[in-house]
């Protein structure tokens, strides 16, 4: 199979200096690329800015801001049987990004910020006869929230796991299917988390490499 996966955070710029972001180090995308490759899978990594390498024997395409990841995702759609959406997209930016750098004035500063483009729906929208796996980080209502973004993205599976897993080495989820069942529950290091959930895929999906 041919995997499109997305890995780390998006970036969006208040000024020519600051931005809006997220602590996501990667690492779960980029064990679940390693996985994947692994197994005889050909993989496209779109991946904001982290401080890893990029994998080797995958297809890296580097990002910065959503509308970025957005337009990559789309381009490399098309070709894939599936994706699997790890990244931590931000939801907002600010509705206007001002010129070099702000200066402190004495007074207050109101941010105003619009949603962003939702990559995950948008791969929804267009998904036709290939699979769809999204992450949903949860704090309150974890597995009601998951299912719903399941239901509302058009994911066959969504992956819950919680704010510890930010930039962490170990990661816990439960992988819920779209029928609402629950198909794993895995600990561990992200590297085994990632291989266990490539391994459910490939089973899932069809295992046979290209």
């Amino acid at each position: 199979m041919r995997l499109l996966i997305t890995a780390g955070p998006t970036r969006e710029y208040i000024d020519d200096v600051r931005f809006l972001s997220n602590a996501s180090s990667g690492r779960m995308g980029f064990a679940l690329a390693e996985a994947a490759r692994d197994l005889g899978h050909q993989v496209t990594l779109v991946c904001g800015p982290v401080a890893l390498s990029p994998p080797a024997g995958c297809d890296f395409v580097p990002v910065e801001t959503t509308d970025e990841m957005h337009q990559a995702c789309l381009a490399a759609w098309p070709e894939c049987d599936g994706a699997i959406a790890a990244a931590a997209v931000c939801d907002y930016r600010p509705l206007r990004r001002s010129t070099g750098k702000l200066k402190k004035t004495g007074q207050s500063l109101l941010l105003e910020l619009v949603e962003t483009t939702d990559v995950l729906a948008e791969l929804g929208r267009q998904k036709g006869s290939r699979f769809l796996i999204g992450f949903a980080l949860e704090s309150q209502d974890a597995r009601p929230n998951a299912l719903r973004k399941m239901r509302v993205k058009n994911c066959d599976a969504i992956v819950l796991n919680h704010v510890s897993a930010i930039n962490s080495d170990d990661n816990e989820i439960e992988l819920l299917t779209s029928d609402g069942m629950l198909r794993g529950a895995w600990h561990g290091t992200k590297k085994e988390v990632g291989r266990r959930l490539i391994e459910w895929i490939s089973t899932r999906f069809g295992s046979a490499p290209e």
